[in-house]
């Protein structure tokens, strides 16, 4: 973790009378490119998007730990540069297929309907999924992340 990312969370935890061991992590959203971390983490910041997704199994094969309700996580820039501070309201573990309107309405992304959320989220599980010899199916089970944005960096 950079020194960057330390310091805005120093200074969050002391703006808001946080310990600053409270764990926490730092990411940056979508396929790894920076055009897509910078887009959607504009959409955290503008309000927009206000929920997430991600495969269960990805926390298997990535050694992640899974969120939780009240985490606090740092969203970061396509340059690894954190822009917000977003904690964690409601996770849900569910198959893709049942996923609701309104959770894909939350995510921010495209025309905000259920069907664009599936199509490009099927891309994305489906290109993540074969990385690990693994097919997209409508069974898949997602981590459905819901959160508020509670800080934005000020630069």
């Amino acid at each position: 973790m950079t020194n960057t990312i330390i310091s805005y969370w120093n200074n969050f935890c002391k703006q808001n009378n946080i310990n600053n061991n409270t764990e926490f992590d730092a990411w940056s959203f979508g396929d790894g490119t920076s055009e897509m971390a910078n887009n959607l983490s504009k959409l955290v910041v503008t309000g927009r998007k206000t929920a997430t997704s991600s495969s269960l199994i990805s926390y298997e094969y990535e050694d992640e730990r899974m969120p939780e309700v009240n985490q606090y996580d740092i969203i970061l820039d396509g340059s690894n540069q954190p822009v917000a501070v977003i904690q964690y309201t409601k996770i849900e573990i569910m198959p893709i297929k049942e996923v609701s309107e309104q959770f894909a309405r939350n995510e921010g992304e495209g025309d905000l309907s259920l069907s664009y959320w599936y199509a490009v989220h099927k891309e994305f599980f489906s290109s993540e999924l074969a990385s690990w010899r693994k097919e997209f199916t409508d069974e898949l089970m997602v981590v459905c992340q819901t959160f508020k944005l509670v800080d934005v960096r000020k630069l």
